[in-house]
């Protein structure tokens, strides 16, 4: 059985961003579970989180596929390891690449270094997949935000990604996400086919972190 995956996606929301990233990495340090628990943090509040919380897997949500030299505001893949980052997220809905962006990415980062590859759709999860990264998470943009789990509103997408990449590869893994709240939404990811899921409101924005997190892993 693959190991399970809660990503939790800190985005630029006020209540995850410098000292409140700081205190929700903290959070999620502290909740017991056998799940891989993952934050996802702006590159500004990479080190600040590690830092704080070194016994949390942390990874930044963009980086570029670049050497050193003139690259003024593009983001190092060195750079980020140097500082803790132990992988990626890439082709986020809300910042979309080039799929030459993202192989060249997977051909610049070391061996180790996760790379979570985003997709909105069946078609762009198995063009990703063909490119090997570690994870593909599925996200119907329109679902991203939203108070309905996309394995209530959209079961079918996340089961025939999951087929669909598996025609491709056995060692990609699989995620989902847009509206993943709870341990049932967690669960029903497992139960289409994914490794977990990638979530960001369902943690970053309610009043208790903890609880919801200790919800999300309930089921797993």
């Amino acid at each position: 059985m693959r190991e399970q995956l809660v990503v939790v996606n800190f985005k630029t929301y006020e209540t995850a961003h410098g000292i409140a990233a700081e205190k929700l990495a903290l959070i999620m340090e502290s909740i017991e579970t056998d799940a891989r628990m993952i934050a996802v943090v702006s590159a500004f509040d990479l080190s600040a989180v590690v830092s704080v919380a070194p016994n949390l897997e942390v990874w930044t949500q963009h980086l570029d596929p670049i050497s050193f030299g003139s690259n003024t505001g593009w983001l190092h893949p060195e750079t980020a390891i140097q500082r803790g980052a132990k992988g990626t997220l890439i082709n986020h809905a809300e910042h979309k690449v080039s799929i030459e962006h993202i192989a060249m990415l997977l051909d610049t980062v070391p061996e180790g270094f996760t790379v979570c590859a985003c997709a909105a759709d069946i078609d762009e999860a198995r063009a990703l997949s063909a490119l090997m990264p570690d994870y593909v998470a599925v996200e119907p943009p329109e679902l991203i935000g939203g108070d309905i789990s996309v394995t209530t509103a959209d079961p079918e997408i996340v089961s025939s990604t999951a087929r669909a990449i598996r025609e491709i590869s056995e060692e990609v893994g699989i995620l989902c996400g847009a509206g993943v709240k709870n341990g049932n939404d967690v669960l029903k990811a497992i139960e289409l086919g994914t490794s977990g899921v990638l979530l960001a409101s369902g943690v970053t924005k309610v009043e208790d972190a903890a609880q919801a997190l200790k919800d999300l892993i309930s089921k797993i």
